[in-house]
Formats: C-alpha cells, structure tokens, sequence
C-alpha cells in the first residue's frame, strides 16, 4: 500500500519553492495545520492520519505531518488537490 507524507509547510504561502512550498501561490494559505491539511485528505476521499511531534526537515519548530494512505494519484497530484481543498477550507 502507497503511503504519502504531506508536510504543512507544502501548502505554506509564506514560503518560497526552495523552501519547501510545492503548491503555486493561489492554492497556497498562510500557516496551514496539519488539521486543516488531513481534513483536505479525507475531502478528497483518502484516510489522513496524523503525526503531531514530526518537523520538516527545512523547519526548526515542529508542525507535524499527515500520512495518506492507498493514494493511486502522484504525489504531486495528490499535493496539489490537497491544495486547493486547504485553500477552500479558509474562505
């Protein structure tokens, strides 16, 4: 079974690419949780755990991370419709 990591900092628009951001600047938030990120997961219909005490590693403070299990689509697919779910979720 595929398991994908998406990390908070994906979604991040105070974030630049090299810094860790993987979603363009319209489907990006400022500060997105890993709530808001597993529950764009289980919007998009795959089962979202989450791992509260993991950083990413280009982060010094810890946000946590959503694992996604059984995706069939790209990671970056996957990142990307995650993205514009998060990006709903704020309005």
């Amino acid at each position: 079974m595929v398991e994908n990591v998406l990390w908070p900092a994906y979604f991040d628009a105070g974030l630049t690419r090299s810094e860790g951001r993987r979603v363009p600047m319209d489907l990006a938030v400022d500060e997105p949780t890993v709530d808001e990120v597993a529950e764009a997961v289980q919007q998009v219909g795959y089962d979202a755990i989450i791992e509260r005490d993991k950083t990413y590693s280009r982060e010094f403070e810890p946000r946590g991370r959503v694992l996604v299990k059984g995706a069939d689509d790209t990671k970056n697919d996957l990142v990307q419709a995650i993205g514009a779910y998060v990006e709903l979720l704020r309005d």
